[in-house]
């Protein structure tokens, strides 16, 4: 076996086999920023589109998510239990968005510790923007559904979708300054947090709750903690437990998805060994493989075949002792969040797009239009997150508590604003724990798709008049 220099390893590692040709479009694709927002919006699309159908389609297609039982039944035991609907929507609000807020969890507790939400200067502006953005748009709400049937609903507009407000701040391309995608991030995830502390608070009935559940799940929750403190990293082993954390949540009358954060906040977010013993001992293992190749070329005579590459015993040690270090020098909470965000940006999602955006709109427009909870959505989404989120960071700015951005102007604010009124998902949610009764959850939908649609095309019309940034453009 003939040693190889660092020219030889470098062409290994990007030389190109036939299946990644073959899927080298979708791998591209899924590396764009907007690429999120883009599977959303074809899968609200294709909601819409067959709800919106034939009678025979759209029923069929009404079915498939709310006619269809799906349970576990293993001998006297079933899953879930009754009281629950137990239809694929179900599953998809209650078991798969989990997986959703696990990594919303994992996200927060990232930026807080190691983020922008760790520097209290640098959060100000975004933080004091999402706390206005959730104020005014469920003010303007509750104006307009004060003592109505709606006025449970109060917390649909004060939501935020990262993924479609990224994704049409990416498609404006090199126009956009960094500082403002920073800015739009870290006030989705705070507006994030708002928005899981408003389902934790104000819709979960203490008629309901299950104090001796609760009490389990808290004790699981302790498990997990207690698996950080000891050094537990198999994140397998903490999905186990925060399984049974999501069942005991499920049972105790607190929303499910819930469990998701609370498991989230017990992942480990530091690593086993430095970045001085990492480089340290890589570089000792680098070379004891280089002289066993070295050596291997020697006994072979250098005949071996050009690229095949067959480790020694003494190969294959150095590798899985690399393979070790480099996931002691990485924390379980970054490989959980690196491995899990496409799973919810390109499945979680999209299939509670698929399950929840299909609105009927010819037979929801003429009494939308005329009742007070979709204006109330509407006008908070667009008006109440743009008011809120622009006015108090031009007070924090004023008041002298932070500063704009660099290459940040007002205008470039005022788009965002706009932006932040893009509610979706976090909208649709929360619109489905507020309303029990099928024509007010569709009256809801129907206000949260227009007014979400309303805002991105405002907020994208206003930041493409913005003349493009020098630090945006020294970016590129």
């Amino acid at each position: 076996m003939s040693h190889q220099g660092p020219d030889y390893f470098k062409d290994v590692s990007t030389r190109r086999r036939p299946i990644d040709v073959a899927f080298a479009p979708v791998a591209n694709f899924a590396k764009k920023e907007a690429a999120g927002g883009i599977v959303l919006m074809v899968s609200t699309i294709v909601a819409l589109t067959l709800a919106n159908s034939t009678p025979t389609i759209a029923h069929a297609f009404h079915q498939f998510w709310t006619g269809i039982p799906v349970s576990l039944h293993v001998g006297s035991w079933a899953f879930p239990p009754s009281k629950y609907p137990g239809h694929l929507e179900w599953w998809v609000n209650d078991a798969l968005m989990a997986a959703f807020f696990f990594v919303i969890g994992l996200e927060l507790k990232r930026e807080f510790l190691a983020g922008e939400l760790k520097d209290p200067r640098k959060a100000a502006l975004p933080l004091i923007g999402a706390v206005g953005g959730m104020l005014v748009p469920g003010l303007i709400y509750a104006a307009f559904n004060w003592g109505g049937e709606g006025m449970r609903g109060w917390a649909i507009p004060t939501a935020t979708d990262i993924a479609f407000a990224l994704g049409v701040l990416a498609l404006l391309g090199r126009r956009i300054p960094p500082g403002l995608r920073v800015f739009l991030v870290t006030l989705a995830i705070a507006d994030d947090l708002g928005a899981l502390l408003i389902i934790a608070i104000f819709y979960t009935s203490s008629e309901n709750l299950n104090m001796r559940s609760l009490g389990i799940a808290g004790a699981v929750m302790g498990v997990m903690a207690g698996m950080n403190l000891l050094g537990v990293r198999r994140w397998w082993l903490y999905g186990l437990v925060g399984l049974a954390l999501w069942y005991f949540v499920l049972k105790s009358g607190v929303h499910p998805t819930i469990a998701g954060v609370m498991g989230a906040m017990t992942i480990p977010v530091r690593t086993r060994i430095d970045a001085a013993e990492f480089t340290k001992s890589t570089r000792r293992l680098v070379d004891e493989f280089d002289r066993d190749v070295a050596a291997a070329k020697e006994r072979s005579g250098g005949g071996e075949k050009q690229g095949m590459i067959v480790t020694s015993p003494v190969q294959q040690g150095v590798l899985l002792a690399m393979e070790k270090l480099t996931e002691g020098a990485q924390t379980p909470l970054q490989r959980l969040e690196k491995g899990m965000l496409p799973l919810a940006a390109f499945f979680v999602v999209p299939i509670f797009a698929l399950a929840n955006a299909g609105v009927s709109v010819g037979n929801v427009a003429g009494i939308a239009l005329r009742d007070p909870q979709a204006w109330g959505i509407v006008l908070g989404l667009v008006v109440g997150k743009t008011v809120g989120i622009l006015g108090a960071s031009f007070l924090a700015v004023r008041l002298g508590l932070s500063v704009l951005p660099a290459g940040v102007t007002w205008r470039h604010m005022l788009g965002a604003a706009l932006l932040g009124g893009i509610g979706f998902t976090m909208s649709l949610f929360i619109a489905h724990l507020a309303f029990e009764s099928p024509e007010r959850l569709a009256i809801a939908k129907f206000g949260v798709l227009s007014g979400s649609a309303v805002a991105a095309i405002l907020g994208a019309a206003v930041l493409m008049t913005c003349r493009r940034s020098p630090v945006a453009a020294s970016e590129h």
